[in-house]
């Protein structure tokens, strides 16, 4: 199984996804894992996975807030979604 370090200017939104689906209320201190990178710096991630993949994602500041904005971000469009009537709306086609 492949492992990638992940920071947070290389996040994708798949990435992003994923952390919101396994911390959809946040992480706290036993989701974080602690290492030593190469140069011998600790480094503190969250983990996600994928079938062949394992990303360590450095906890930042900036992740949490991340975070917290695209899940508010993600609620908003689906409650646009939710209210959005089909039917309500022509087709190109019938005028």
């Amino acid at each position: 199984m492949k492992r990638v370090i992940v920071e947070y200017a290389k996040l994708t939104t798949d990435i992003l996804d994923m952390l919101i689906d396994k911390y959809p209320d946040g992480y706290d201190y036993g989701d974080v894992i602690s290492f030593k990178n190469a140069k011998g710096e600790t480094v503190k991630a969250i983990e996600v996975r994928t079938d062949d993949t394992i990303y360590l994602v450095k906890i930042s500041d900036r992740l949490e807030q991340t975070m917290e904005d695209y899940a508010e971000d993600e609620d908003s469009f689906d409650d646009i979604n939710d209210d959005l009537d089909l039917d309500d709306l022509e087709d190109d086609d019938d005028k």
